[in-house]
């Protein structure tokens, strides 16, 4: 067949930026954002990302140069995730968690010209100033978000610019910046802060299209869905729902601090149909206290991801009237990669095989060419029985363009053209992935390999436990023994006696956990629970001997 030619007609690279300008028509008129008072429309919304796109042009902005941004759920993070890139720029959304020389680290390793900081973070913003300036880097431009979203606010904030006055410096006649190769930067990432210098992560305008409509599908949303944001928009630019909600014209419903309450008067108030989060806001909603609870007015769909969220709170999730869909990815998948697709053969099954299959990570979304769980020495896949245990690695056209100003790092993620996850875990035989474990967390036992997600899911069905993390405890016989973390719900009394047993009566003896530790648990701002500060806290625990304890 005879070759044909790419032209405007037939070829426009792939840009989110098309699902505003299409939303600024389609649904020109329908409630965009919505936040305490504040109301925008779509219109509206797709004014003020232009007015901030020309704002940034007007003090030089220009293509691959990359704004940061360390703001909550709030409208005016919302913009960004468009007014950025359609100046050309790369959009880098910081952890409002990161301390002072974190941010510091990743300001100067990003090069970020200019840097959005909503009010409550101004003063971490700040020391980070001071850090940076003492590397001799070049000061980026300040713009500072007040309290009050829509106008500019009687409260100054003297040598910083505001957000509102930064709009008002538009020129009207300011045209979109598009992407020339659909290739180009649209984003930039840094992985969660459970290390000292995070990877970044840079995502294309392709990837971020292709992602944001594959999460549409996964999670069933039709148009003008009423979103609720309980994921950071600063984690995975909102696992791409932040594009998505454009492209089917809903109602972003922002919400600064994330209760229970909260979620059920914004659910009940709005008629939330959908939100996301971590197995953290599951836990949340699922432990919720009877007054904060509201009816819901139809079934709200949730997306989770991160850790296998335990059966436990996903059976609870379904009594309140939630219907989760667990989904799996990293920040270098764009967020979600895989889904476990729910087979209605599998409708009649109990409440706890139900749960227990809505656990797995499932199979890849339309975004992908695939994932497979792999022997990472030889690259061949493992056996399709749910039993051996290989890496979890993902292909496609969502997988990140490669790591900031790290060649190694980057072929290193994809060597046998394959990104190399790190997780751990099982193929089935009907082809859903199942993780057991981080490569780093998996804890071997007298040579037996101790899955955490397993102990986990065992401690959070305990009546009393709100929280649980596992990590592995040096032991002089065994090599290590597993450690539990927990946090007690409110009044309980369960001694950590009483749950080594609990766990013994679910579990095989050697991966039932042999030291107990009551506490907060350390998490980053994206509900990642930080093993390696458990770990280290296990370690300065000390061995145990335990050879007399406890048989095998």
């Amino acid at each position: 067949m005879e070759k044909l030619n790419r032209c405007p007609a037939n070829y426009v690279p792939l840009s989110p930026i098309t699902f505003l300008e299409r939303a600024g028509s389609v649904y020109s008129e329908q409630i965009s954002i919505i936040y305490g008072s504040v109301r925008f429309t779509w219109a509206e919304t797709l004014d003020r990302c232009l007015r901030l796109a020309s704002a940034l042009s007007s003090i030089n902005i220009s293509t691959g140069d990359v704004v940061a941004a360390v703001a909550p759920n709030i409208p005016a993070m919302y913009e960004l995730q468009f007014g950025a890139p359609m100046a050309g720029a790369v959009l880098c959304c910081m952890n409002v968690r990161h301390d002072a020389r974190t941010m510091s680290v990743i300001l100067r390793h990003s090069e970020a010209k200019v840097v959005f900081v909503d009010y409550q973070f101004l003063e971490t913003v700040r020391a980070a100033f001071n850090i940076l300036s003492q590397t001799k880097a070049k000061m980026p431009f300040l713009v500072v978000i007040p309290e009050l979203i829509g106008r500019e606010t009687a409260k100054g904030y003297p040598s910083e610019m505001e957000y509102e006055r930064f709009l008002s410096n538009a020129d009207k006649d300011f045209k979109i910046r598009w992407p020339e190769d659909e290739w180009q930067a649209i984003a930039l990432n840094y992985t969660s802060g459970t290390t000292a210098n995070p990877k970044g992560v840079v995502y294309s305008h392709r990837g971020a299209y292709l992602n944001a409509l594959a999460s549409i599908l996964m999670c069933g949303m039709i148009s003008m869905p009423v979103y609720l944001w309980t994921v950071p928009l600063f984690h995975c630019n909102g696992w791409c729902f932040a594009w998505a909600m454009a492209a089917q014209g809903g109602t972003n419903v922002c919400l600064r601090n994330v209760t229970a309450e909260a979620i059920f008067d914004t659910i009940a108030m709005h008629k939330v149909t959908h939100l996301s989060g971590a197995p953290t806001v599951l836990n949340i909603i699922a432990n919720a206290q009877p007054h904060e609870r509201k009816p819901l007015h139809k079934i709200v769909e949730v997306v989770t991801g991160g850790a296998p969220p335990p059966s436990q709170i996903l059976s609870t999730m379904d009594k309140l009237g939630f219907n989760v869909t667990h989904s799996y990815g990293l920040t270098e998948t764009y967020g979600p990669a895989s889904v476990c697709v729910w087979k209605p053969k599998w409708d009649s099954l109990s409440k706890e095989e139900k749960a227990r299959l809505k656990a797995r990570q499932g199979v890849p979304h339309l975004g992908l060419d695939g994932i497979d769980v792999k022997n990472p020495k030889t690259m061949e896949s493992v056996q399709r029985d749910g039993k051996i245990i290989g890496e979890v690695m993902i292909r496609g056209n969502t997988v990140m363009n490669g790591y900031f100003k790290d060649t190694d790092a980057t072929t290193a993620a994809f060597d046998g053209g394959w990104f190399h996850t790190g997780d751990l875990g099982v193929m089935h035989p009907d082809g859903y992935i199942e993780l057991k474990d981080r490569s780093k967390d998996i804890i071997i036992s007298g040579g037996e390999n101790v899955s955490t997600i397993e102990v986990e899911s065992i401690l959070y069905s305990h009546p009393e436990i709100l929280e649980a993390a596992v990590v592995g405890r040096p032991d002089n016989y065994w090599g290590e023994t597993a450690c539990a973390f927990v946090k007690l719900k409110e009044t309980k009394q369960a001694t950590p006696e009483s749950i080594i047993a609990f766990c013994r009566e679910r579990l095989p003896h050697y991966m039932a956990p042999r030291t107990v530790i009551f506490g907060e648990l350390p998490k980053t701002s994206t509900g990642k629970v930080q093993k390696n500060v458990l770990r280290e806290k296990a370690n300065a625990l000390g061995s145990t001997s335990s050879r007399h304890q406890s048989k095998l």
